[in-house]
């Protein structure tokens, strides 16, 4: 890549002149996507359009089927492969905290990249980085640049900035979730957003596969550590038993962390792609004391200081064990 450009964190002037300027993009995010990183990314991609850019999205066919709470959103040209000309675009890299993570091949010593995120542990791998750690979410961050391109905020942006915007407030109960977040979801309302069917879609558009599983997922909680680790494991055994799949894991760990005491609420689940860890674990902080993201480095992961997660090969127990280490170092225990 070439060299790096130092940013005032959240400038996105910069980056603005970068999208006027270039003609073809190629816009992706992390791996196993969540509302921020698919909204982020189709809203760019609307954007860059109403620009007259050629842009596309990229995200790598393991990553499908999508959490069922995000199917909705009208991503059918998502490219499952880079386009034979991706040498030639800009890489806009969103909701990416490390690159290490991803699985991009294509990447090239002489691409031009454009990094936009609010992850504390952004490693500033971009040729462009903006990093606004202030933000609730980088769905804030693309709203910010789509008012200085001067893009007219259509209802599909609007929607696909909303659903990133309450997915990364936790409902806009989340402590991230400020002054800031309102007026910004108060705009999009008022570009078109219909709340009501926005919430119906994302948290009450469950199959009964997904309710089997979390019944099973619930049924199997322990409180470790004095109660300070609230932990599950979803087995490959669950997902043949239940029918359900891997996308309909989202939300279960909701519930565990509204657990009195918990600290840290975990859910450890197989993982059946071949070329994935055997198994993910994600992670909440209850209370903020704990910084679940520096857990989740350790192993190679990364996330929020109260959200996070991580792939490893370890058998449920070690990997139990590791978080109780990891939750008393941090406490000083």
């Amino acid at each position: 890549m070439t060299e790096v450009t130092a940013l005032v964190t959240g400038d996105l002037d910069l980056v603005a002149e970068e999208l006027r300027a270039g003609d073809r993009f190629l816009l992706t995010t992390h791996e196993n996507p969540d509302g921020d990183a698919l909204g982020s990314m189709l809203a760019t991609h609307r954007i860059l359009e109403a620009l007259g850019k050629d842009s596309v999205m990229y995200l790598g066919a393991k990553e499908f089927p999508l959490p069922v709470e995000y199917q909705f959103l009208p991503l059918e040209e998502v490219f499952h492969e880079p386009p034979a000309d991706v040498s030639t675009r800009v890489l806009v890299f969103l909701d990416c905290g490390n690159i290490d993570r991803m699985p991009v091949d294509f990447l090239r010593e002489d691409s031009r990249v454009i990094n936009i995120d609010h992850h504390h542990d952004n490693t500033r791998f971009g040729t462009i980085n903006v990093v606004d750690v202030d933000a609730s979410s980088t769905a804030e961050i693309i709203y910010d640049l789509g008012g200085i391109l001067g893009v007219d905020l259509t209802p599909e942006i609007a929607n696909a900035l909303y659903v990133a915007l309450v997915t990364d407030t936790g409902k806009f109960m989340y402590e991230n979730a400020d002054a800031r977040s309102h007026r910004m979801a108060a705009g999009l309302i008022e570009a078109g957003v219909d709340v009501n069917d926005t919430y119906r879609r994302l948290y009450e558009h469950a199959p009964i596969e997904k309710l089997k599983l979390l019944a099973r997922a619930l049924e199997r909680i322990e409180l470790r550590d004095d109660g300070r680790l609230a932990v599950t494991y979803i087995s490959a055994e669950d997902y043949a038993s239940t029918g359900a799949s891997e996308a309909l894991t989202e939300g279960v760990i909701d519930h565990l962390r509204t657990i009195d005491g918990t600290r840290v609420a975990a859910v450890i689940r197989d993982q059946g792609e071949r070329g994935r860890a055997a198994r993910k674990v994600s992670m909440r902080s209850t209370d903020g004391e704990v910084d679940v993201s520096a857990i989740a480095r350790v192993h190679g992961g990364g996330g929020h200081r109260r959200a996070a997660g991580f792939g490893t090969d370890l058998p449920y127990e070690q990997v139990v064990e590791f978080l109780i280490g990891e939750i008393e170092t941090q406490l000083g225990d």
